[in-house]
């Protein structure tokens, strides 16, 4: 009968890997930004954050009164909440998750090894492996887009970037069960990345009504309609994953306005900062409920992660130098860090991963197994210590009984009263390790040999797994790594100033936040989620000089670990200041094209024949007044042509203009008909397909263009065009010559309204609309065509994005 089930179990598995998929359908399916021969980016696509202001849209803003603006406001602080309530409930998952497989591996490691070292190692191999095998399976065939810590996708998005996949429904999902994987593994890696990720996902699906794929949508969540209100539920997304990873909503805010987001405005802050106050009540509510035993080896730690509040009470002056030092050798390693992972991700994807989905498994399968044989063999060579003497207050035990984990593990010891230093920290959890390292009244607990061989290995292990095909964070890894060399700085600073006060712990906390500092380039954000996570106020300038000494010297090599990989991934991302090269350079010159444009009314045969022949998003639209004189008379997008055409209702025979005075033409139409999913590929031109018929027939293409986009003159400094561009989150930009003459001018005051009881304040201004302003746009007829909307002709520019 066992030789049955163990052939079934075979056949299975040969089945289930006769079925991955080859190196051809890997590459289909994998994120890869590499840039097509026409020099376009495969998988990128710019957002429309601008509002385009057509027919469709003034129509429905003339609909919308005041319980309407009241409703949209209460609308975003109710997906606020329910995107907090999310996180914080994914969160728990996945730490409830990752705490029960890591806990029931080592208590079953722990029980083994009592009897035999050998039995012990064979099955913590293997629960790594089946863990890691079970993360790198669902990535690589269900969710490729969930490899890797998201960050600088995520980034990348809210920078004005769409990229197909990174917020799907199986991307989340792939994300969730990944994590709880690759962590439960044992990699050195962490899941604090991937639960931004997760938080963007939830915050992205919740604001599309969900997903239409899976059968999983609902029409009443089905609100917001554009780029500009979903990029606001994602920025809260984003905090609330940080502020779910470590409890420490402050930090989640201040990360999601100083890592992640472009655009920041007060109305945002509250709602992000709503956002993440949810996600504390709500892993603090799951942990209150998993104290009383429920959640297994969940909950027992408390709210603060590595609470050091009893730490060391005050400093001398005397040790500020071996403080700066530490911020020096973060900064060195950080750099070295980023440095090491580029190139290593650079050969992966170019080299390796091409190969196809099996060379991914195999390769994260051999990296989980040299990570378990390094980290249950390594201690095996260590010789046990002595315990020291115990302090009843101090409420450590050593050593700790078989089968639990903490301080003072007995590992491979010839005597009861032993422990073993290195695999107090090597065969442990990540999270108690850190709380081992940053332990204070441990004293002695860790030889100078045992913490530069943990130091040595681990980060060459961070380094190697980070890229692998699993979901990877790199925030706890990145703590291991700093707390290691700064108890080093600890142990030479107690054994050089012989002052009682001095504590390991708190140097271990500086080198934390110095090699974080170092790799990501974080400063105000990551000192308040150090602060938070620790529970000690009383460092909190010495942790500001650190990360401000670390980043100082990492930006003399390199930039941050976000920025390097989204360089890598072909994702680009405008940064808050221009180059320096731009100071020297007009706009006129940064358009390397000829603009393609359509004529105002166009045949769906050359519609169709333009859209074929290029892969431009946007396009002028021409017209031509009745002397003859040409008139670019707005821009109209590739994503609205298609809706066009697939619809077909606004088809018509004649080739003539038709009548666009309010009332007169029926708009067929509605904003959100032109909208597209988030993360998908969007309408094709080949999902639409026209009879020869069609293809004579004309389209008016006046009531859907943008008839206001915005434009700048061709000698503007580039400068100055790349900070309008970036500020505003625009798509495209009209460059024209010197405009003729001047209608008026706008100042200050000029912008100065007040509200009154005809006119409704709202948070967007895209929601906001006079009853005057919108009568005069409806007003427009025929003789806009005699009045040119943009003063003068297009000159050479780039419309593509």
């Amino acid at each position: 009968m066992l030789s049955n089930h163990l052939q079934n179990g075979i056949e299975t598995a040969r089945l289930a890997w006769s079925r991955l998929p080859n190196a051809e359908e890997g590459e289909q399916e994998d994120i890869g930004l590499v840039q097509r021969s026409d020099g376009s980016s495969g998988g990128v696509e710019s957002l429309d954050y601008e509002v385009v202001e057509n027919y469709a849209y003034w129509e429905e803003q003339e609909q919308r009164g005041k319980l309407y603006v009241g409703y949209y406001v209460m609308v975003k602080w109710f997906f606020s909440l329910l995107i907090g309530i999310g996180t914080g409930l994914a969160a728990v998952f996945i730490n409830l998750s990752v705490e029960n497989f890591a806990g029931w591996k080592f208590a079953l490691t722990f029980s083994i090894i009592q009897k035999s070292y050998v039995a012990g190692f064979i099955v913590y191999v293997l629960i790594n492996l089946v863990l890691v095998f079970s993360s790198v399976y669902i990535v690589t065939n269900f969710a490729p887009a969930a490899a890797g810590s998201g960050i600088p996708e995520i980034k990348g998005y809210l920078n004005g970037i769409d990229i197909h996949g990174i917020l799907l429904f199986r991307t989340l999902i792939g994300k969730i069960f990944g994590s709880i994987g690759s962590v439960g593994g044992g990699l050195a890696l962490g899941k604090e990345g991937p639960l931004v990720h997760t938080g963007a996902c939830i915050a992205s699906l919740l604001g599309q009504g969900g997903s239409t794929k899976y059968h999983l949508s609902s029409r009443w969540l089905q609100v917001f309609k554009s780029d500009r209100d979903r990029r606001d539920l994602v920025t809260c997304g984003c905090a609330a994953g940080v502020a779910a990873a470590f409890r420490a909503p402050v930090g989640g805010v201040l990360f999601a306005l100083e890592e992640v987001t472009s655009w920041w405005r007060s109305q945002l802050m509250w709602r992000v900062f709503f956002t993440s106050a949810v996600v504390a009540v709500v892993v603090r509510t799951a942990m209150g409920w998993c104290k009383s035993g429920n959640c297994g080896h969940f909950g027992s730690g408390g709210f603060i992660i590595w609470d050091i509040s009893g730490a060391q009470e005050d400093y001398s002056f005397e040790e500020m130098l071996p403080m700066a030092i530490i911020g020096v050798i973060g900064g060195l390693l950080g750099a070295l860090f980023n440095q090491l992972t580029r190139y290593i991700s650079y050969w992966r994807r170019n080299h390796l991963h091409k190969k196809g989905n099996r060379v991914k498994i195999i390769e994260a399968c051999l990296v989980s197994l040299i990570t378990s044989f390094i980290s249950f063999g390594l201690p095996l060579l260590r010789k046990c210590s002595p315990c020291p003497d115990s302090d009843p207050d101090s409420g450590i035990e050593c050593p700790r009984p078989p089968g639990m984990y903490g301080n003072y593990v007995n590992f491979y010891c010839s005597k009861d009263k032993e422990y073993n230093d290195l695999a107090t920290i090597f065969f442990n959890t990540q999270d108690d390790a850190i709380r081992n390292l940053f332990s204070a009244k441990t004293i002695h607990e860790y030889s100078a040999q045992s913490l530069l061989t943990f130091l040595v290995m681990f980060y060459t292990l961070a380094v190697v797994t980070f890229g692998t095909a699993v979901p990877a964070g790199q925030f706890v890894p990145g703590i291991m790594i700093g707390s290691t060399y700064g108890r080093l700085v600890g142990m030479f600073v107690v054994n050089f100033y012989k002052k009682l006060h001095i504590e390991e712990g708190t140097y271990a906390l500086l080198g934390a936040a110095s090699f974080l500092g170092g790799s990501m380039r974080m400063t105000v954000s990551l000192c308040v989620i150090m602060v938070e996570i620790t529970n000690n106020l009383k460092l909190l300038p010495l942790i500001m000089l650190v990360l401000l000494i670390s980043k100082a010297v990492g930006d003399a090599f390199n930039e941050g670990l976000y920025e390097e990989q989204a360089q890598l991934r072909g994702i680009p991302l405008l940064e808050s200041r221009p180059k320096y090269q731009m100071r020297k350079m007009a706009a006129k010159e940064a358009c390397g094209q000829r603009v393609v444009s359509f004529p105002r009314v166009v045949k769906v045969a050359d519609v169709v024949s333009i859209l074929r022949s290029n892969k431009h998003n946007g396009f002028p639209v021409i017209d031509h007044t009745r002397n003859g004189e040409t008139l670019v008379i707005g821009l109209m997008l590739r994503s609205h042509m298609l809706v066009l055409l697939q619809s077909k209702v606004d088809f018509q025979h004649s080739p003539l203009p038709s009548d666009t005075r309010a009332g007169s033409r029926p708009i067929r139409h509605t904003p959100s008909e032109f909208v597209k999913p988030v993360s998908s590929k969007g309408l094709t031109l080949d999902d639409i397909h026209l009879s020869p018929d069609d293809l004579e027939m004309y389209i008016d293409l006046a009531p859907f263009l943008n008839p206001s986009p915005y434009i700048v003159p061709e000698d503007m400094s580039l400068t100055k065009v790349y900070n309008l561009f970036r500020q505003l989150g625009l798509r495209h930009i009209f460059v024209v010559p010197r405009p003729s003459r001047v209608i008026g001018l706008i100042t200050r005051k000029d912008l100065l309204i007040e509200d009154n009881e005809e006119s409704a304040t709202v948070e967007l201004q895209s929601t906001s609309v006079r009853a005057r302003h919108h009568d005069r746009r409806f007003s427009m007829g025929n003789e806009d065509a005699e009045r040119p909307l943009l003063n003068g002709l297009l000159v050479q520019g780039h419309t593509s994005s």
